[in-house]
């Protein structure tokens, strides 16, 4: 399975974003992360729809929209039809996730699962049937610039083998939060095939050369 690079435009400069867009896009850029927060499941407000549209309308690449907000059925079609790729809900949010993951696939979407750092992998038994995608936060949603919590690489590990006993190897593993030129490789070790890197990307000085760091670390 490829293992793909996406920036996190939450730590872009939004004074400039298609420009910042264009860049990742040029620098070698897999997908693009979209991390979405309400101020209630979370402590803090992003982006919503009319963003998402906007990107959408200067980039191809796969837009990977991470929901993390209360009830987040209640916006799945609103992001898929504003051009959404991927849709990601939290376990811990959702209330009725079958339904809404059945949801997601039945708009031509793929649909993800989250898991905050202390939700256990428990959550995840039935999910795993039905996801596309599982994204492990290794890092306490809500702020970007935050430190990669250790243990959520023992977590990636556990949930690769969590999929193989269910015979869903064709799932990504996801992993957001921390994601650094230098603990990339440990992180791919663990079993990670999409890494979500947002500070470490968008505040360097040259998208380039970090990306391809980033994609030679793991190859």
């Amino acid at each position: 399975m490829k293992k793909l690079i996406a920036p996190s435009i939450l730590s872009a400069d939004f004074t400039r974003l298609g420009e910042e867009i264009r860049a990742i896009e040029e620098a070698g850029a897999d997908w693009i992360h979209f991390d979405v927060m309400d101020g209630i499941f979370v402590p803090n407000i992003t982006v919503g729809v009319p963003v998402l549209k906007s990107v959408r309308n200067i980039t191809d690449l796969p837009l990977d929209v991470h929901l993390m907000v209360d009830r987040p059925g209640r916006f799945i079609e609103d992001f898929a039809d504003a051009g959404a790729d991927i849709i990601t809900l939290h376990v811990e949010a959702s209330i009725h996730l079958d339904r809404e993951l059945n949801l997601i696939k039945s708009l031509g979407k793929r649909a993800g699962v989250s898991l905050n750092p202390a939700s256990p992998i428990t959550l995840l038994e039935e999910a795993v049937e039905i996801a596309d995608l599982i994204l492990i936060m290794s890092v306490n949603p809500g702020f970007g610039g935050q430190k990669l919590i250790p243990y959520a690489l023992t977590k990636a590990t556990r949930v690769r083998e969590l999929l193989k006993s269910h015979n869903r190897d064709d799932v990504l593993i996801e992993i957001d939060g921390g994601v650094t030129t230098k603990n990339i490789g440990d992180v791919s070790r663990a079993g990670v095939d999409v890494f979500v890197a947002g500070s470490s990307v968008f505040g360097a000085d040259d998208y380039a050369k970090v990306i391809g760091e980033m994609k030679r670390a793991i190859s």
